[in-house]
C-alpha cells in the first residue's frame, strides 16, 4: 500500500489520555460505567465507533456516485462493543444504515454491502471481528 497520509496519537492507557500528533485530539480516556469506570471521558470503543461511522459513510458516498444514486440523506451509526472471548476482550460491530425511502429495498442493500466491501475500516475488520449490517 502507498500510503496517503498517516494519523497517529499516543495514549497512556483507558484511564488517561490520547493525544494525536497534530494536537486536534487531546482528550481525557476513562472506562465507561460499565466496565467499572467513572465514565469521565470517552473511551477507546467510543473512538473506534466515530471513526468507523465517519469512514462508513465517506466509502458510501464515493459507492454510491458509482452506483448514481443520491445518499445525502444517509446515516450511519457504528454500534461497537466490547465483551470477553477465548482469548480474554473482543470487539464486535453493529453497523446501522439508515437509509431514505428511495433507496429501500434491493438497491439500499447493494449500496451497504458494496460500501462494507470497500469501506478500509471494513476491510481492517473482515475476519476479525464480528460485523453486522442492519439496514432502517
Amino acid at each position: 500500500m502507498d500510503a496517503l497520509y498517516t494519523a497517529a496519537a499516543t495514549a497512556n492507557g483507558r484511564e488517561g489520555r490520547a493525544v494525536s500528533s497534530d494536537g486536534q485530539i487531546d482528550l481525557a480516556l476513562a472506562l465507561p460505567p460499565a466496565l467499572g469506570g467513572n465514565g469521565e471521558g470517552t473511551n477507546p470503543e467510543q473512538l473506534f465507533a466515530a471513526g468507523y461511522a465517519a469512514c462508513f459513510a465517506s466509502a458510501m458516498s464515493a459507492v454510491a456516485r458509482e452506483m448514481k444514486v443520491d445518499t445525502k440523506d444517509v446515516s450511519v451509526t457504528a454500534e461497537v462493543s466490547i465483551g470477553k472471548d477465548d482469548t480474554g476482550f473482543g470487539l464486535a460491530v453493529v453497523m446501522r444504515v439508515e437509509l431514505p425511502e428511495a433507496l429501500e429495498g434491493e438497491t439500499g442493500r447493494r449500496l451497504v454491502e458494496a460500501t462494507h466491501a470497500y469501506c478500509p475500516y471494513s476491510k481492517a475488520t473482515r475476519g476479525n471481528i464480528e460485523v453486522e449490517l442492519v439496514i432502517e
